[in-house]
């Protein structure tokens, strides 16, 4: 399996951990909605069911983050090789190696560390439409573009 398979897979893996974890909290919730319903005690009653009612909120808003996420990685087309950073590049510099997709956080792959960055994030921006031996300023570092693949 290539590299940039390898990255896409573990930004897949991520993201379907997530949802699991987001519809077991959902499935949770909803059970102690129904037992909630079942006990009436006044006002413990009310704020117990308001809390659950905005941990439910905040479910479904991390439900469509999860969305975007797999929508974004739908449209990485990990083939297309170019020497302009874009949406699916692993982009080598002097400070680290990046895999544009989604913020995914560190993947280890054969001992070796990169990281699985959204290209709204504030380096993920920096390095979009970026050239190989290219420079900028992030964070009072100067970061070189190495090599994109």
């Amino acid at each position: 399996m290539q590299l940039k398979e390898q990255l896409l897979e573990s930004c897949k893996t991520f993201v379907n951990k997530r949802l699991r974890t987001v519809q077991e909290t959902i499935s949770s919730n909803q059970k102690a909605l129904t037992s909630e319903a079942k006990s009436s005690a006044g006002d413990k009653h009310e704020t117990g069911r308001a809390m659950l009612q905005l941990e439910m909120e905040k479910a479904s808003q991390q439900l469509a983050g999860i969305s975007e996420m797999n929508t974004i990685l739908s449209k990485i087309d990990i083939y297309k090789s170019t020497k302009i950073a874009h949406l699916g590049s692993l982009v080598f510099t002097n400070i680290g190696n990046y895999f544009l997709s989604i913020s995914a956080g560190k993947i280890s792959v054969d001992k070796e560390d990169y990281f699985a960055i959204s290209v709204s994030s504030p380096i993920g921006k920096m390095l979009l439409g970026k050239a190989e031996k290219e420079n900028f300023s992030f964070n009072n570092k100067t970061v070189e573009i190495v090599f994109i693949k």
